[in-house]
C-alpha cells in the first residue's frame, strides 16, 4: 500500500501536463502579425517528421535570412503572397569568410535556402542570392526528395539552382529562374514544366552530373529559354561528371542559344557518356541540323519514356 501511495505522489505532479501540440498552420509576418516573424524560426518550431501536412503561409516582405530546412523537417509547404514580393533573400558566395577562425566558403555552404527535408513544397516565393558576378552563389539547394516548387522565381548569377542528391527527384513547374554560369546543376532526377529559364550571361545553362545507372537528369518540359539582350552565345549545357543527362522538349529556344548545343566541358570523353536530347523545340535556338554529332534528337517511339510516372518511378508531384 505504501508504494502504491508514493507511486500515486510521484505522478500527480504531471497530471496536470499536456503533451505538446503542432500546429496545421503558421504564418510568418515581419511586422509581427504572424506566429513568427522570421522564417527560420517558423521551421525551427516545427515537429520532426511531422506525420500530418504542416502550411506555412509567409506575408510579403524581404526575409534576409540564410534558411534551412532540416531534414527531419518533412511534409511542408511554404506558401508566399506574391513571386514578386515574398522574397528570400541572403548573399554568400565561394570564397568569403566566415566563422570566429575566418574558414573559407565553398559553393555547398552558399545556398540562400537549403532544402534538406523530404516531401516540401514551395509556392509563390522569390529566393535570391545578391552576392553578384563573384563566383558560386547558390541561391536554392535541394536534397531532399519529392519536393516541389510552383509558381517561383530564382535569381541568382553562376551556379543559382543547385539540383543535390542523385536520389532526390524535384519538380519545377511556372518558375522564373535566372543566371549566369551552369545556373542550373547537380545530379538529381529533376523535371522543371512550363517554366523560363533566363540567361544573363554568354555561357552554359546546365551543368547536370548524375550516376551512370541513372535513367534520367533533368528534364525540360514546354520551358521558354529567354536571354538578356546582349546575351548572343549560350550552351543549353556541359556535363559536371562524365553521365550527365538533359533532355529538352518542346521548348521555345531563343536566338541566344548556340546552334551546336552542347559543350564537352574539353573532354572528348564526356562526348561518349553524356546523354544529351530534344524533340520538337522551336524559335530560332532549336538549329537540329546544326547540333554537336553526339547529341540526340528523340523520336515519338523514345518520346514514351518521357512520363512523370517513369521519369520519377511512380511519384506524381
Amino acid at each position: 500500500m505504501k508504494i502504491l501511495i508514493a507511486l500515486i505522489c510521484c505522478l500527480l505532479p504531471f497530471a496536470g501536463m499536456s503533451q505538446t501540440t503542432y500546429p496545421a498552420t503558421i504564418t510568418v509576418a515581419q511586422d509581427g502579425s504572424g506566429d513568427y516573424t522570421s522564417i527560420q524560426s517558423a521551421i525551427n518550431s516545427m515537429r520532426a517528421y511531422s506525420p500530418t501536412p504542416v502550411q506555412v503561409f509567409i506575408k510579403n516582405g524581404v526575409y534576409t535570412e540564410k534558411i534551412i530546412v532540416h531534414a527531419w523537417v518533412t511534409n511542408v509547404t511554404f506558401i508566399g503572397e506574391n513571386s514578386d514580393s515574398t522574397i528570400i533573400s541572403f548573399s554568400d558566395h565561394t570564397g568569403k569568410q566566415y566563422g570566429q577562425d575566418s574558414a573559407v566558403m565553398h559553393t555547398f555552404l552558399t545556398a540562400t535556402c537549403w532544402v534538406q527535408g523530404n516531401d516540401i513544397r514551395m509556392e509563390n516565393l522569390c529566393i535570391e542570392n545578391t552576392a553578384g558576378r563573384v563566383g558560386q552563389a547558390v541561391a536554392l539547394q535541394v536534397d531532399g526528395d519529392r519536393f516541389v516548387m510552383h509558381n517561383c522565381r530564382l535569381l541568382g548569377n553562376q551556379d543559382t539552382l543547385l539540383t543535390a542528391n542523385d536520389r532526390s527527384r524535384q519538380y519545377f513547374k511556372n518558375c522564373y529562374i535566372t543566371g549566369t554560369t551552369d545556373f542550373i546543376f547537380g545530379p538529381a532526377t529533376v523535371v522543371f514544366q512550363s517554366c523560363t529559364i533566363h540567361s544573363k550571361n554568354d555561357s552554359y545553362i546546365t551543368a547536370a552530373s548524375g550516376l551512370a545507372n541513372q535513367r534520367f537528369g533533368m528534364v525540360f518540359f514546354d520551358c521558354r529559354f529567354t536571354a538578356d539582350e546582349q546575351v548572343k552565345k549560350v550552351y543549353l549545357g556541359r556535363p559536371w561528371r562524365a553521365y550527365a543527362k538533359v533532355a529538352i522538349i518542346r521548348c521555345h529556344l531563343g536566338a541566344h542559344i548556340r546552334q551546336e548545343g552542347w559543350h564537352n566541358w574539353n573532354n572528348v570523353g564526356n562526348e561518349r557518356t553524356a546523354y544529351y536530347a530534344e524533340y520538337g523545340n522551336t524559335g530560332p535556338g532549336a538549329a537540329v541540323d546544326k547540333r554537336v554529332r553526339w547529341s540526340k534528337q528523340l523520336n515519338k517511339r523514345a518520346l514514351r519514356n518521357y512520363t512523370l510516372t517513369r521519369i520519377f518511378e511512380n511519384w506524381i508531384p
